[in-house]
């Protein structure tokens, strides 16, 4: 074998080495572009009737149904990580056509907003609004005779919801179902109950997307039949998620979220790049929470260091605020960085 004796000869003359900036654990920080930071994160929460429950669900390892007194709990560690926000999800102790305890003052949601405001006033706690969980048929809205899903019959139901969170001490509602004039008639809601100051945080941006799984397994909403394309978006469609979020602004939104997260990076980036002024939200969801828990669970990645790159990738693509159900891990470990 030939031993090969590098020169001076072979230097290349390169003005702009990009790796100058790399060479340390030093520079590589002082450059970084993105940080991410517990402050990012809204951490959801699944609350059911019981006391001193926590039902483990089995798709979401480390994600459990917690009853309210848990779910303080649960909060409590979200405000110990720095963590600013909690997202509520509520599973009713009976369901009906129309969900109605979705709207009761003592319903469960209602009962974890006071609980969890009262021990923990300076969390903010953000509702979501839906029909999914609540109605017997597991559908967002009000059915007809055939199974559709009516729209505008279904809006003074999310209005009441909306008011009931916010009377109970919500921060933020979080309307979620995909109804068209959704954002305009809570806000107009809203108003009307003295409660003009009041955010919509709106789920502007939401596929009809594969990676619902374990969420509907958590929150036993999956539809007793058929399913929500007829709401829901087209994940082929892009144009479309800036029509959606156009829309959602003149109505009054305060946030826009892009949901799920990873799949698409492109529509938060076209969403930050179209809406500078407005805070954006993407939720980083069950499928994709699922999908690297098992993978780190058999050893084939890096819990830490995926998850991690994961939020980063989403922050980066211009993200504010990242719903997920990692928030907690990964505070814990932005700690150690």
């Amino acid at each position: 074998m030939v031993e090969r004796v590098f020169t001076q000869t072979n230097t290349i003359d390169l003005p702009v080495r990009p790796r100058r900036l790399r060479a340390t654990a030093g520079l590589r920080r002082m450059v970084r572009e993105t940080e991410l930071n517990p402050a990012d994160f809204i951490y959801p929460i699944f609350v059911t009737h019981g006391k001193n429950v926590r039902n483990p669900i089995a798709s979401m390892p480390g994600i459990a149904q917690l009853s309210v007194d848990e779910a303080v709990r649960e909060a409590e560690k979200t405000a110990a990580h720095n963590i600013p926000a909690v997202l509520l999800f509520g599973l009713p102790a009976h369901k009906d056509p129309i969900g109605e305890e979705n709207f009761d003052p003592d319903g469960i949601v209602q009962q974890a907003i006071r609980a969890i405001k009262q021990e923990l006033p300076e969390l903010v706690v953000v509702t979501d609004v839906c029909l999914c969980e609540y109605t017997d048929h597991g559908h967002c809205g009000l059915l007809d005779d055939h199974g559709q899903v009516l729209n505008d019959e279904t809006l003074p139901i999310l209005v009441d919801v909306a008011v009931s969170h916010a009377e109970a001490g919500a921060d933020i509602v979080a309307p979620s179902g995909m109804m068209d004039g959704m954002v305009a008639a809570i806000r107009a809601g809203l108003d009307v109950a003295g409660y003009s100051r009041l955010p919509i945080m709106s789920y502007a941006v939401k596929y009809a997307s594969a990676f619902y799984g374990p969420f509907r397994d958590a929150a036993d909403g999956a539809p007793k039949f058929g399913d929500r394309k007829t709401h829901q978006m087209d994940p082929a469609n892009g144009r479309e998620a800036l029509r959606e979020a156009a829309l959602d602004v003149d109505e009054g939104a305060d946030f826009l979220m892009v949901k799920p997260a990873l799949p698409y990076l492109d529509i938060v980036r076209q969403l930050r790049d179209t809406f500078p002024e407005l805070p954006l939200a993407a939720y980083n969801v069950s499928g994709e929470y699922a999908m690297l828990k098992a993978a780190a669970a058999n050893g084939w990645l890096d819990e830490e260091r995926t998850v991690l790159e994961t939020l980063t990738g989403i922050k980066r693509a211009g993200a504010d605020l990242i719903i997920t159900y990692h928030a907690l891990a990964a505070a814990s470990w932005l700690r150690k960085l």
